[in-house]
C-alpha cells in the first residue's frame, strides 16, 4: 500500500454500516421484485409480451428520472447538505408504492392487473430515483482515499448481500399452501412485510450518514426558469463524463455482466423447475431458493473479502479480471452440472459463479468514485450525482433491456409455463442454454473492454495530489500587501488612495458632459464593445448588420475594440472591427460549462488564424465568479498559447485574482486587470505588456 494513503482520515466504521444498511434496501427491493414478477406469468397469466413492457417501460423512466436527480442532488443548497433529504423522501416514496403495486387479484381481468402494476411500478421507480442517486453520490463523498473507497463499497456489498440470501426463501413461502393458499395471495401481503422493514433502512443514511450544510455554496439555481438550461447541462454533462475513457469502460463493463446476468436471472425459476423437475414447483421444493440464497452467501463470505483483499494487493484492475473470470468458470459448470434428479449438483459451480456478480460492484464501485477525481481535474467541478447517476443509468436501461430480453427469450425458444418437461424438451434445453452462455459471452466481452483500464493507485494519488494542492486557497492579504503586489506587477507605484485628477462633485452636470465630450474626441485608446440593443440578452444571436451599425458608431473614438465572446454572432466583430481599422482584442467567454467553453476557444483560435485577433483574450473573472479553479484557467491559457503562439494571449480578472496567482500571472503573456474604483461597477482595462 502507499504510504501516502495511510496520512489519510478513515471513515469511521459506524458510518460504514449506515451507508451498508441502505445498500440493504438498495438491493433487497429489487431482489424481491425479481421473485415476485414470477407471479406475473406464473400465476396471472402475463404473456411474454405484458412481462417484456412491465419489466422495460418503468425501468427506461427510472434512467431518465436519475440523471435529472443527479443533477437536482448535486447543486441542492440546504442547511443538510445536497443527499440527505431526498434519501429519506425516497424511502418513503417507495415503500408505499412496493406495498399498492402489489395488490393484484386474479378475479381482476388480465388488462386491469397490467395497467395497474404498471402504473403503480412508475411512482415506485421515481421514489427509488429520489432514494438511490443521492444515496450513491454520499458513497462516492465518503472518502478520497484510494483504498477506503474500497473498503466502504466492500463493506457496504456485504451488508447489502444479505438482501440477496434472504429473498430467495420467499419462493419456499409463496408456493407452500402451508403459508398461503396462492402465491397470488403471497406477494399481496408479503409486500408489505417487504416494503416497511426496507424502508426503514433506506432511511438509515438519512438519520446518520454526516453531511455539512450547503447553503452557502455556489451551485447552479434550482428554479423553473433554470429547468431547460439544467436539462442542457446534464445532457452536456453526459458528454463530458463519456469523454473520459476509463468511465466508458466501467460503464460498458457493467453494462455487459450485470445485465447479460439479469437477463437470464429471471428465468432462475424455470430453469431449475422444469429442467430438474419436470415442471414440478412443488416438488423443487427449496432448490430453487437454495440456488440464490447459497449463492449470495458464497459472495458475503467468500468472495467480498477475497476480492477487497485482491484489490489492495494487486489493485482494482487485476481484482476484476481474476474474478470475472472464475465466474467465467462457474458458468461453464452450471452447463454440466444441471442434471435431472440430482439438483445437489449445482452447488459445486455456486462458488464459482458468484465472483461474477459478487465482485462486480465493490470494485466497480470504488473505481467509479476514482473516475470522479479526473472529472473534477478536468473540470473544476464535483459531479458525484451526476456520475452515479449515469453509471447506474447505464445499469437501468441495461436491466430495461435484460428484461424485455427475459420475455424475448421465452419466446425464443417457445417455453409455455403449462406444459411439462417432456412436452417441451427442446425448450427447456433452450432455456437453459441461455440461462449458461449468454452471461458467459457478456463476461468475457467486459474483460476484453477491461483489459487495459488506465487507473491505478499511483495515477489515484497523483490526481488526488493535484486536486488537493488546486484546492489549497491563496492566503488572503491586507490592502497595503495587495498594493504593494499591484505595484510590483504594473512596474507602478500607487498612493494609499487613488483618486482622478479632476473633482467631479465640484462641476454641475452639463459641466461633466462637456469634459466627457472633449475627451472622447480626443479619441479612446480603447473600448469595450458591447454590440447588444436594449432588451436583448447574451442569449440572443447578433446578426452582422446589427454589429455593423454598432460598430459605426464607435470606430471615429476609438484604436481598439475588445469583444467577450467568440459564439453567438460575437464572431463577426473581429472581421467588421478589421475592416473599420481597429485593432481587436478578440474574447473568449469561458465558465462551468466545459461543452460552450471548448466551442469558445476553438472559436477564437480559428479567428486568430484568419489574422483577425491582434490579442486573444481568454477569459473573464472566470475566478472571481467561482466557476473554474486556477488550473482550469492555466489549461485554457495554455492551449490557446500552443495554438497561435505568434500572438499575445492573456487573462482579464479583477487586480486581486493576479496578486494572490503567481502562476496565473506567468502563464500569460499579457495581464488584463478589471479595477472597480467606485460603488458602482465601472470597469477599466489596463494592459501591461510583459
Amino acid at each position: 500500500m502507499n504510504a501516502q494513503s495511510l496520512t489519510l482520515p478513515k471513515v469511521p466504521l459506524t458510518q460504514k454500516i449506515a451507508f451498508g444498511v441502505g445498500m440493504f434496501a438498495n438491493q433487497m427491493f429489487p431482489a424481491i421484485l425479481g421473485i415476485f414478477m414470477v407471479v406475473l406469468v406464473q400465476d396471472l397469466g402475463f404473456p411474454g409480451w405484458m412481462w417484456s413492457l412491465i419489466y422495460f417501460f418503468p425501468r427506461i423512466f427510472d434512467s431518465v428520472t436519475d440523471p435529472i436527480m443527479g443533477f437536482i442532488s448535486d447543486n441542492t443548497k440546504s442547511k443538510w447538505g445536497r443527499r440527505r433529504q431526498y434519501v429519506l423522501v425516497g424511502g418513503v416514496i417507495m415503500g408505499v408504492a412496493y406495498i399498492f403495486m402489489w395488490q393484484l387479484f386474479k378475479e381482476n381481468s388480465l388488462e386491469f392487473n397490467f395497467w395497474y402494476f404498471f402504473l403503480w411500478s412508475l411512482v415506485f421507480y421515481l421514489g427509488l430515483t429520489f432514494f438511490s442517486v443521492p444515496y450513491v453520490a454520499m458513497g462516492y463523498e465518503m472518502s478520497d482515499d484510494f483504498h477506503e473507497r474500497t473498503n466502504i463499497m466492500a463493506i457496504a456489498q456485504w451488508i447489502g448481500q444479505w438482501a440477496w440470501v434472504i429473498a430467495p426463501w420467499f419462493w419456499v413461502i409463496m408456493y407452500d399452501p402451508e403459508w398461503f393458499p396462492s402465491a397470488e395471495v403471497a406477494v399481496r401481503e408479503l409486500a408489505v412485510w417487504v416494503a416497511i422493514p426496507c424502508a426503514l433502512c433506506a432511511i438509515v443514511p438519512a438519520l446518520f450518514i454526516d453531511s455539512k450544510s450547503t447553503l452557502n455554496e455556489d451551485y447552479e439555481p434550482l428554479n423553473r426558469a433554470n429547468i431547460g438550461k439544467s436539462l442542457i447541462k446534464i445532457y452536456y454533462s453526459f458528454i463530458e463524463a463519456f469523454k473520459i475513457k476509463e468511465f466508458r469502460k466501467l460503464c460498458a463493463a457493467t453494462f455487459l455482466i450485470f445485465n447479460a446476468f439479469n437477463t437470464v436471472a429471471a428465468l432462475t425459476f424455470f430453469v431449475i423447475v422444469f429442467k430438474l423437475f419436470n415442471g414440478d414447483a412443488g416438488a423443487s421444493g427449496i432448490w430453487v431458493s437454495l440456488f440464490g440464497c447459497l449463492g449470495a452467501l458464497g459472495t458475503t463470505f467468500i468472495v467480498i473479502p477475497i476480492v477487497t483483499w485482491m484489490s489492495k494487493s494487486l489493485g482494482k484492475k487485476k481484482a476484476f479480471l481474476i474474478s470475472q473470470g472464475i465466474s467465467v468458470l462457474g458458468y461453464l459448470l452450471l452447463w454440466f452440472l444441471f442434471v435431472p434428479g440430482k439438483p445437489w449438483m449445482y452447488i459445486i459451480a455456486l462458488p464459482f459463479f458468484s465472483f461474477g456478480i459478487g465482485s462486480l460492484f465493490t470494485i466497480m464501485m470504488s473505481m467509479t468514485a476514482d473516475v470522479i477525481d479526473i472529472d473534477e481535474l478536468n473540470s473544476g467541478l464535483r459531479r458525484e450525482g451526476i456520475f452515479g447517476a449515469i453509471y447506474w443509468w447505464m445499469v437501468k436501461v441495461g436491466f430495461a433491456i435484460a428484461g424485455a430480453l427475459s420475455g424475448v427469450i421465452i419466446g425464443i425458444v417457445g417455453f409455455t409455463p403449462e406444459l411439462t418437461t417432456l412436452e417441451q424438451q427442446s425448450a427447456v434445453d433452450g432455456l437453459h442454454a441461455f440461462f449458461c452462455f449468454f452471461p458467459l459471452a457478456g463476461t468475457l466481452l467486459a474483460m476484453y473492454i477491461m483489459r487495459n483500464y488506465g487507473v491505478d493507485e499511483k495515477r489515484a494519488n497523483k490526481i488526488r495530489e493535484q486536486l488537493k494542492a488546486r484546492k489549497a486557497e491563496p492566503k488572503n492579504l491586507s490592502y497595503q500587501q495587495m498594493q504593494g503586489h499591484l505595484s510590483s506587477l504594473t512596474g507602478k507605484s500607487f498612493t494609499s488612495r487613488l483618486r482622478s485628477d479632476i473633482d467631479f462633485s465640484s462641476h454641475t452636470k452639463s459641466k461633466q458632459i462637456a469634459l466627457f465630450a472633449n475627451t472622447l474626441n480626443k479619441g479612446l485608446y480603447g473600448i469595450c464593445f458591447s454590440p447588444y440593443r436594449e432588451h436583448q440578452d447574451v442569449y440572443d444571436i447578433l446578426s452582422e448588420d446589427q454589429i455593423m451599425e454598432r460598430m459605426d458608431i464607435i470606430a471615429p473614438y476609438s484604436e481598439w475594440v475588445r469583444s467577450f465572446s467568440c459564439t453567438g454572432g460575437n464572431e463577426h466583430i473581429p472581421k467588421i472591427a478589421k475592416s473599420k481599422k481597429l485593432k481587436t482584442m478578440v474574447g473568449a467567454w469561458i465558465g462551468n460549462d466545459k461543452h460552450e467553453n471548448d466551442k469558445e476557444i476553438k472559436a477564437l483560435i480559428d479567428l486568430a488564424k484568419k489574422g483577425l485577433v491582434d490579442v486573444a483574450v481568454v477569459g473573464n473573472e472566470a475566478l472571481m465568479r467561482g466557476d473554474l479553479k486556477e488550473q482550469n484557467v492555466i489549461d485554457y491559457l495554455d492551449e490557446v498559447k500552443a495554438a497561435i503562439p505568434d500572438i499575445k494571449v492573456g487573462y482579464v480578472d479583477a487586480y486581486y485574482q493576479f496578486i494572490q496567482r503567481p502562476k496565473l500571472v506567468a502563464a500569460c503573456d499579457i495581464i488584463l486587470i478589471n479595477c472597480y474604483p467606485f460603488g458602482k461597477v465601472v470597469t477599466l482595462n489596463l494592459l501591461h505588456l510583459i
